[in-house]
């Protein structure tokens, strides 16, 4: 994997959010949760957890797996970018 994919918060923002021209403030309340929340999560400064990956695809009628299935695959590309460097493979038998 080449690409850093792309952050489900972002997907939210310029798919859901935008489209709809819903504000922070209104889509916090629509989906139960804090503004701060949000705000983090569609700036990417956090990760999408399961329940407001829930939250989301009651929102918008999407698949909770669809939103961390995102979610997964940016973060083992963020493992992979950390490697650790010093895992001995175990021997063969």
């Amino acid at each position: 994997m080449r690409r850093k994919p792309t952050h489900p918060g972002a997907v939210f923002r310029e798919d859901v959010m935008k489209p709809l021209n819903l504000s922070v403030t209104e889509t916090a309340r629509m989906l139960g949760v804090s503004r701060k929340a949000l705000s983090e999560f569609i700036n990417e400064k956090s990760a999408l957890s399961p329940d407001m990956a829930i939250r989301i695809s009651k929102a918008t009628n999407t698949s909770v797996e669809s939103w961390m299935d995102m979610q997964q695959k940016l973060t083992i590309w963020n493992a992979y970018k950390n490697e650790p460097k010093n895992v001995i493979p175990f021997p063969e038998r």
